[in-house]
């Protein structure tokens, strides 16, 4: 099963003076990361403003940055919607652009309860298959995955892991401690990537990166 670890960029979109999706000014930032050590590309995270783009846009750039990797490092593509519906058919049209995990964030706007969020997840996971990272970030979404919830989600061999934005280090530790032997932990908060990894982590998702790779690379 894919393993989620080390240092992964959250690429920041490249747009051109027109707000226009920039694919040879992505694909150029892409290759400067890359040859500065990071061991993961993410388009369409929260440092890629996955929200200001339609399910076209956000199309496009993921292939590019498919291109652009060529093979070199996993892909990790954010496709989470605000509905489950959406989630799934994004998805499942992104699959096949040769992407290795899905990064999808908990449905947001809404109010949701955890059997919700476990509804949500479990359909992706039996309607999705390929690697999928959990994204928990509540200052953003309003909820926050519970490691409980996380605990039954498990039972998908496909949801590999979890990407914890929470900033609460108790929260990211029940994630570590009291899930799955088999979870993939991923710091979502710069401030947190040591602690992460000193408790069993296995890397992070650094908007820093986009600025500091090399730096970044060498904490990992």
């Amino acid at each position: 099963m894919f393993e989620a670890k080390g240092l992964i960029t959250p690429v920041l979109t490249a747009l051109d003076e027109n707000e226009k999706f920039n694919p040879t000014a992505y694909k150029d930032f892409i290759n400067m990361l890359i040859e500065a050590g990071v061991h993961g590309i993410f388009p369409l995270g929260t440092n890629g403003e996955f929200y200001a783009f339609n399910n076209d846009e956000k199309y496009e750039i993921i292939k590019t940055a498919v291109e652009a990797v060529n093979g070199r490092v996993p892909v990790y593509a954010g496709t989470g919607c605000v509905t489950t519906k959406e989630t799934i058919e994004f998805s499942l049209k992104v699959k096949d652009l040769g992407v290795d995990c899905l990064s999808v964030i908990s449905p947001y706007f809404v109010s949701v309860s955890q059997e919700d969020i476990y509804n949500h997840f479990s359909a992706v996971a039996k309607a999705v298959d390929m690697p999928i990272l959990l994204y928990n970030i509540p200052a953003r979404t309003g909820n926050n995955i519970d490691f409980k919830t996380v605990k039954k989600l498990m039972e998908f061999e496909n949801i590999i892991g979890i990407k914890d934005s929470s900033g609460n280090f108790d929260n990211t530790l029940k994630y570590i401690e009291n899930t799955n032997s088999r979870i993939n932990v991923l710091a979502g908060s710069d401030s947190l990537i040591l602690w992460t990894l000193m408790a069993g982590g296995t890397g992070a998702i650094s908007g820093c990166s986009n600025v500091f790779p090399e730096l970044m690379v060498s904490d990992l």
